[in-house]
């Protein structure tokens, strides 16, 4: 887990935020991976998902509090999380601003057409080039289409580790702008699931109110969170 850690970005989301804008301003390449302990646990296990977080044009960000105390068991201090979800709304009041160009794939058809429709009429500075649902089943032909229009921003809403495995595959046909891996987050962007209420969102227990209002994740929960923990445990022993 070490060597990812060392690669993890450790400073404020509002730095982070600027040097991701200069990167779509100077045209240039970027892949950002919202890690959590499942990403770091599956890279452990697959060779393509460890790839991309190693690649040199791959940034990983703390989207999990278990990121962040793995980071102290280790001796990393991470400044702060940064939210998949809170990625994608800075960008879209940014990419407004500035009249960027976005392409979002991902969730289920009335998920990202809500969506759609919910930026072109909040955010009539971006030029929406595209959307695609995550249930089509030529993912690496949408990806390949995404590559061809070259938008600034692309967003790949399909969970781990399929978006890390799809975007590790087509990363060298894009030229320019940021990739990204953002989960579940066009659900609550597009209104159509809530977050988290802000107390939990504060305290860093987003994960509890998950649990809580959605059972089902406890098994997966357990199986990379607890067993995240064992691991670095005997990392920091080591």
């Amino acid at each position: 887990m070490k060597e990812y850690y060392k690669k993890i970005y450790k400073d404020s989301k509002a730095e982070f935020m600027k040097k991701l804008e200069g990167k779509i301003e100077a045209g240039k390449k970027q892949c950002v991976v919202t890690a959590n302990p499942e990403i770091f646990m599956l890279a452990d296990r697959m060779k393509d998902v460890r790839g991309l977080l190693m690649a040199e044009d791959t940034t990983i960000v703390a989207d999990g509090i278990g990121i962040l105390i793995g980071g102290k068991k280790l001796g990393f201090r991470i400044k702060e999380r940064i939210p998949g979800v809170e990625i994608c709304s800075d960008l879209f009041e940014w990419a407004d601003k500035n009249r960027k160009s976005l392409f979002l794939f991902g969730a289920k058809p009335e998920v990202v057409e809500t969506l759609a429709k919910k930026i072109e009429r909040e955010y009539p500075g971006i030029y929406l080039c595209g959307y695609e649902n995550g249930y089509v089943r030529d993912k690496d032909a949408v990806l390949e289409q995404i590559a061809e229009k070259e938008p600034d921003i692309s967003l790949i809403a399909l969970g781990a580790p399929l978006q890390e495995l799809l975007i590790r595959r087509h990363m060298a046909s894009f030229k320019k702008g940021v990739l990204i891996g953002v989960g579940g987050s066009f659900d609550v962007l597009s209104g159509m699931k809530k977050r988290a209420p802000k107390f939990f969102v504060k305290c860093n227990l987003e994960w509890l109110y998950r649990i809580a209002t959605e059972p089902k994740r406890l098994k997966r929960f357990w199986n990379n969170n607890i067993k995240f923990l064992f691991v670095l445990r005997k990392e920091s022993h080591e």
